[in-house]
């Protein structure tokens, strides 16, 4: 909302209104005062009237509109802008459990994820920091929250296939302490996975809560497909499929405030990481423009003086 940070100065604006007043009365008073010493006086003073007097009345307006600006400047307004001067702390968490090896996405789920949440690392603004969070049967930091993209890029490529169970509730516990690790920012998680949690010590209506209590938004995408898909057999000869607990990651979202996404194949999948910065809402930060009064202010001053001493200055 716009304001000022330093509103007292604002009550020198009365005196402008005043100084105009008091200009009025003394250019009336020595015009009656040339009338009563002599009648020639009072034809020039008249004269003058006809002719100039518009400008001397003219200059004293821009002063007043100098002052006025340098009034307003020293109370130091402020606006609101759509970046956040601090940026956005954006965290990664990418399910690297067995089932992520699935070859429905190309040339696997993992791969496909990967290549994906880069693109969206890539289009960060340069304010914000990005860090990935691992997660199968435990959790892990595959890059560290920094402002280097390109050093997050290079960690995230470097995520390995694991053979683990799958923990989202650790995963996104470790996210929200990542998360907190730069204060004074707004934070944002990203969590995609494929399965249902199986794994850890914090459920993930545990870490729902934390991020709640953090104020932090929650994204998630679920990786899936329209048809089951096969991750191996059993000692029995059973299908093994691939089992995605949307209603989990449709509550950690609605709960934190974010969304839910469903990825069925690599083209949606690469959509949701494409549109996400999107939805990622900047705070607006409140900026001051008391420069802005204060160069207006120098460009009344100059014109004031050009009028008053120019080629075609004002003689009084």
């Amino acid at each position: 909302m716009t304001g000022f940070y330093h509103p007292e100065w604002l009550i020198l604006l009365l005196a402008l209104p005043t100084l105009y007043y008091w200009y009025l009365r003394e250019t009336r008073r020595k015009k009656q005062e040339a009338m009563v010493f002599s009648h020639i006086g009072f034809m020039k003073t008249a004269l003058a009237g006809k002719t100039g007097s518009h400008r001397p009345r003219m200059l004293l307006l821009i002063a007043l509109a100098a002052l006025g600006c340098i009034i307003i400047g020293l109370a130091d307004p402020h606006i609101p802008l759509e970046q956040a001067k601090e940026g956005v702390n954006v965290i990664l968490v990418m399910d690297d459990s067995g089932s992520m090896q699935a070859t429905d996405y190309k040339p696997t789920r993992l791969e496909s994820a990967k290549e994906s949440a880069g693109r969206l690392i890539r289009q960060l603004d340069d304010k914000d920091y990005a860090g990935v969070i691992t997660f199968e049967s435990g959790a892990t930091s595959a890059a560290y929250l920094s402002p280097d993209k390109d050093r997050v890029f290079t960690k995230l490529k470097a995520i390995e296939q694991k053979s683990g169970a799958t923990a989202i509730g650790d995963g996104l516990a470790l996210a929200i302490d990542m998360a907190e690790s730069i204060p004074n920012r707004k934070k944002v998680v990203i969590l995609l996975s494929d399965g249902v949690n199986n794994a850890g010590v914090i459920s993930p209506d545990q870490a729902t809560q934390f991020a709640k209590d953090k104020g932090i938004q929650v994204f998630t995408i679920g990786l899936g497909s329209d048809q089951p898909v096969v991750l191996g057999y059993d000692w029995f000869g059973n299908a093994q499929y691939a089992d995605l607990d949307e209603d989990a990651l449709k509550k950690i979202a609605t709960e934190t405030g974010g969304k839910y996404y469903k990825s069925v194949d690599d083209r949606t999948l690469s959509q949701i990481y494409a549109n996400l910065n999107k939805e990622i809402k900047r705070e607006k930060e409140e900026t001051s423009i008391k420069d802005w009064f204060f160069f207006i202010a120098m460009i009344l001053i100059v014109v004031e003086i050009a009028l008053r001493y120019g080629r075609r200055r004002i003689i009084q």
